[in-house]
């Protein structure tokens, strides 16, 4: 794009803001110029003073033109003058008569009138002071007074930017406290998150090993005699726990990583993105189950959601996975629904993305109950297509399978995702 160049009075000015300034400039020399008669000596003389005084403040190097301008008059003026003064003859100065002999005073009066006359360079000067040493000693003044103006210009630049200076620092300081703000904020929900969750898992180990849980079958719900479902029995170790939080549904664990965390479960997908376990508002949000799927029944794949953030946690950690050496160093996952206990083991790893409703693609996330083999196989062969690497890991119709997902930047509303099955 080609850059815009102001020019005016005959100087290019790189800035809107000079050009401002420049035009501002222009009106004041423009408005000196109608009030002041430039072929008057004494005027322009006044003009001068108050220029060298600083009476006009210039902000472009316009006040200097003028400045220069009113010099050069003044010069032409001087010239002029100098012209139309007579210059008197010696003939004239010997055709004059004494007329008080005897009076010294008189003669050297009239003497000295005559030398003025027939020299007239000389006149007004100071005895002994030439021509050649006032115009040096003029343009000295001259030159005093340019570099006054220079400086003065040179002071309200420097000024200037001591105030811009002044203005970013102040605008500096002011995003400084915002952003420690912002990060005092961001720690102090780190830290109530965290101390939240270390009194529950505190809560949980100590009723796990004050009581022996009572984990029903794990051939599926229990039913009676007219085929009705029997409600199953909480563990132990999670009843006080639902004292505090009617919402808690399990407790997911990876050894080796950071994720050890309660799991929740609502009607609404979206509550937990931004609350902790007791509601209250929290960017790290909360890991939570999707709200079709059911521990009771159960569904065919528990898929569980959280947060990737950078500092680790919540599914911070979750990518580990994308290296194959991690998983075969750490095969197993702990998720505990709070009516039995599980242990599942990695299957596939994958990238993949949310896609918009009308296109066609594999959805991991819509894949919570099969209809039946056939479908459960062709799920099964999707995810290990897009799996990073070859577990040796594979399951059937019927098998409990455990999804984690979480979220991944390598594009838009890209997700990182972790598929495991139920073993003993």
């Amino acid at each position: 794009m080609e850059k815009k160049i102001y020019v005016l009075e005959g100087r290019q000015f790189r800035t809107e803001s000079d050009y401002a300034n420049a035009r501002r400039d222009k009106e004041i020399t423009d408005k000196l110029r109608k009030e002041t008669d430039f072929g008057d000596r004494e005027e322009l003389t006044a003009l001068r003073k108050k220029l060298y005084d600083g009476q006009y403040k210039f902000r472009t190097l316009l006040g200097r033109d003028f400045l220069d301008e009113v010099e050069e008059q003044l010069k032409k003026i001087d010239i002029a003058e100098g012209r139309r003064r007579p210059v008197r003859t010696r003939q004239e100065t010997a055709g004059e008569e004494v007329q008080a002999k005897g009076e010294v005073t008189a003669d050297r009066s009239n003497t000295d009138s005559r030398r003025m006359h027939a020299n007239p360079g000389r006149a007004g000067r100071p005895e002994g002071q030439t021509g050649r040493g006032r115009d040096t000693e003029k343009k000295k003044n001259s030159q005093a007074e340019e570099n006054g103006i220079a400086d003065a210009i040179v002071q309200e630049e420097l000024e200037k930017l001591e105030k811009r200076r002044k203005l970013i620092l102040a605008l500096c300081s002011v995003a400084a406290v915002c952003c420690l703000g912002y990060f005092g904020i961001y720690s102090y929900y780190i830290y109530r998150t965290e101390s939240a969750y270390q009194k529950l898992s505190e809560m949980k180990e100590m009723a796990a090993s004050s009581a022996e849980a009572v984990t029903p079958s794990s051939e599926g719900p229990l039913y009676t005699l007219d085929g009705e479902a029997k409600e199953k029995e909480v563990l132990e170790e999670y009843k006080n726990l639902l004292l505090k939080n009617r919402k808690l549904i399990g407790w997911v664990k990876i050894d080796g990583t950071s994720i050890d965390y309660p799991v929740m479960q609502t009607v609404d997908n979206e509550y937990y993105l931004d609350h902790n376990m007791n509601q209250e508002y929290d960017k790290n949000g909360t890991i939570f189950m999707d709200k079709d799927c059911d521990v009771l029944k159960p569904s065919t794949n528990y898929i569980l959601y959280g947060h990737h953030m950078r500092s680790g946690k919540m599914f911070g950690q979750l990518d580990k996975y994308k290296d194959e050496a991690f998983c075969e160093e750490h095969p197993y996952i702990s998720f505990d629904t709070i009516y039995e206990k599980g242990t599942y083991e990695v299957m596939y790893v994958f990238r993949s993305k949310v896609y918009k409703e009308t296109e066609i693609a594999f959805k991991y996330y819509q894949f919570i109950d099969a209809n039946g083999e056939q479908e459960f196989d062709s799920y099964m062969q999707e995810m290990a297509a897009l799996s990073l690497y070859d577990t040796g890991v594979t399951a059937a119709y019927g098998d409990q399978l455990l999804t984690l997902s979480t979220c991944d930047y390598q594009e838009t509303d890209g997700r990182f995702v972790v598929v495991a099955k139920k073993v003993e």
